[in-house]
């Protein structure tokens, strides 16, 4: 059997990269959307971190976009499912558990195919990212776990927290780069 060129091994680690983006940019939308409902609902402690793991998802869809584009490729701007708007808090966190879980399968599936196409590169990206969704779901793991066992007492102790994530950036216009 005659070995892929080097523009078919690519163009299937692009195709795995933009499948990986797609994932990202729907937790993106999921997480934001669930940041912004506990935070409605007083539970700030909780709106804060998704919204921090939020912020990880979009760096791992940078860092997906500018591997596609060294390779030749355009990242996708599609998400890979539809964000499940008005969840209450005991769905919050069973479902985002699952979706890590998936990516950390999925990104390891892809990281096999890097492996097979001679992209290590890309496998290591792969590598550093699925450390990070591991943390991503302990900590989701960790609060369905909290509010299994405690409910409505452990919900009781973190209303009224704070969802500050800290300074917020100027951004473009009033940083003063325009």
């Amino acid at each position: 059997m005659a070995q892929a060129s080097r523009e078919e091994r690519k163009k299937k680690v692009v195709e795995v990269l933009n499948q990986a983006r797609a994932m990202e940019l729907q937790a993106i939308y999921q997480y934001m959307n669930q940041h912004y409902n506990l935070d409605n609902m007083d539970y700030g402690d909780l709106a804060k971190n998704i919204k921090l793991i939020a912020i990880d998802e979009m760096r791992h869809a940078e860092d997906f976009a500018e591997r596609i584009k060294e390779l030749g490729g355009e990242p996708t701007s599609d998400m890979s499912g539809p964000v499940e708007k008005g969840q209450p808090v005991e769905k919050i966190y069973p479902a985002d558990s699952k979706a890590e879980e998936d990516a950390i399968e999925a990104y390891n599936q892809f990281l096999r195919i890097c492996m097979e196409n001679g992209d290590s590169i890309t496998a290591k990206l792969f590598e550093t990212i699925i450390d990070e969704e591991q943390k991503h779901l302990n900590y989701f793991d960790n609060v369905n776990d909290h509010l299994k066992r405690l409910g409505p007492a452990y919900l009781a102790k973190i209303a009224g927290t704070s969802a500050s994530t800290g300074p917020a950036s100027k951004g473009f216009v009033i940083g003063g780069g325009a």
